[in-house]
């Protein structure tokens, strides 16, 4: 709450446009009387790889609340985010725009992030696939640059119909509605991004097949951006991934971070018997699945 303050008085952009450090009268004096816009979209104004607007959707009420039923969920089962609110997380953001907007922008920034670490470490995946569906993949901020960077690939953004709809234009990028768990578009490699740990176990190995239903046989593949966690420890993001499975199992019906042995285990069942992990710079790794 405090970062979301500083945030929303903009004081990362002062200090950032004032070039030196500052004191606290110097800082006060700029903030000024007037209030501050919420539609600030960084941290620091010139921020390339700003985590303003997920700083934004994390404090908003409507995310914070559901921990604080999390007792009940020990109790009575169930997902804390559809206690707090009487429907899922997805539900509710096909029918309140605000919500829908700060989630949208939320996802963008962090794709951002992982994505240019994906572009520069993944670089040889890209070149042999001529197709790539994006599933998931909110308003088209990451293929859109996975397209930008390899531009031979034709790229599909694949999300659902409230979602796409607030998508901008991309070059080399078609927009596309639809359900992942009824079908999936035809491509050569498939990505998804942060979206298997929102799901159960068997909602993921109902995706997966049908990825192995959408995707061509040679040089067919899925690419999973996603936690892999380290039972033993040792990696200096092993702190935030344990975070995030707390989020995972407030806001969503089964979700979680999984281990590389829990991995295996749904990717087998989902039709993708062969898979290596690539570590990269982020907190995700990618998991290469293979049909074959």
């Amino acid at each position: 709450m405090a970062l979301k303050c500083a945030v929303e008085l903009r004081i990362p952009d002062i200090i950032h446009s004032h070039g030196c450090p500052m004191t606290l009268t110097q800082i006060a004096n700029e903030i000024g009387p007037t209030s501050p816009s919420l539609d600030i979209n960084c941290l620091a104004r010139d921020a390339e790889q700003s985590l303003a607007p997920l700083v934004f959707m994390r404090n908003n009420p409507l995310i914070m609340s559901p921990f604080q039923c999390l007792s009940q969920c020990v109790k009575e089962g169930g997902s804390a985010f559809q206690k707090a609110h009487g429907r899922e997380l997805f539900e509710l953001a096909s029918v309140n725009a605000e919500f829908n907007r700060l989630f949208n922008q939320a996802m963008a920034c962090t794709a951002r992030i992982t994505t240019k670490a994906l572009i520069s470490e993944y670089e040889e995946g890209f070149r042999c696939i001529g197709s790539l569906v994006d599933v998931g993949g909110g308003t088209g901020a990451a293929v859109a640059e996975i397209v930008k960077a390899h531009p031979h690939i034709k790229g599909t953004n694949f999300d659902l119909q409230h979602v796409v709809k607030t998508a901008p234009v991309y070059n080399g990028v078609t927009h596309v509605g639809g359900d992942m768990f009824k079908a999936i578009p035809h491509a050569d490699g498939i990505l998804m991004k942060s979206i298997m740990h929102n799901w159960a176990d068997e909602n993921c190995i109902k995706i997966l097949k049908n990825c192995r239903k959408a995707i061509s046989k040679k040089p067919g593949k899925v690419i999973i951006v996603e936690v892999v966690l380290q039972p033993g420890g040792g990696d200096p993001f092993d702190n935030i991934g344990l975070m995030f499975d707390l989020v995972m199992l407030t806001h969503f019906p089964g979700g979680k971070e999984r281990t590389e042995v829990e991995w295996k285990k749904i990717l087998e069942e989902g039709g993708f018997p062969r898979y290596k992990i690539i570590k990269i710079p982020a907190l995700q790794s990618i998991i290469e699945a293979y049909p074959e």
